[in-house]
């Protein structure tokens, strides 16, 4: 499986890390992991709202993500090897689906450019806590 070029990128530069206290970016030391269990947990059918397959699961979504409010971040395949963000919203209790990139949507919601009343209102100036391995 590869992944999409834009997560490679964001995940070189900010995986696995926390970003303002909010956002965690699973990068190299936490994306097998989290994949791995989140691909256990939809294929048992412990998640009614998420619906799709979880990488490593064949045509699976990439798992790239979580908010500390629970919320689970997706790169769902879109067809021709293009990925869009989704969300499963833990204090909604439902799905989120967009058309937008990973990048494009992390540059959007943080620039207030994208509304989502689910995600905090951002600083001007970001924090990063990186995990340590």
């Amino acid at each position: 499986m590869c992944f999409p070029d834009e997560y490679k990128e964001i995940s070189a530069c900010y995986g696995d890390a926390l970003i303002d206290g909010f956002l965690y970016v699973y990068g190299p030391l936490k994306i097998a992991e989290k994949s791995e269990w989140m691909s256990d947990y939809v294929a048992r059918g412990e998640s009614r709202k998420i619906k799709h397959p979880v990488l490593p699961s064949e045509g699976g979504m990439l798992h790239w993500g979580h908010t500390i409010e629970g919320d689970k971040l997706f790169l769902t395949p879109r067809g021709g090897g293009e990925w869009a963000v989704s969300a499963f919203r833990r204090n909604w209790g439902d799905w989120y689906e967009t058309d937008l990139r990973v990048d494009e949507w992390l540059l959007g919601v943080f620039s207030g450019n994208i509304e989502t009343d689910w995600l905090p209102e951002w600083p001007q100036v970001h924090t990063f806590e990186v995990s340590s391995p």
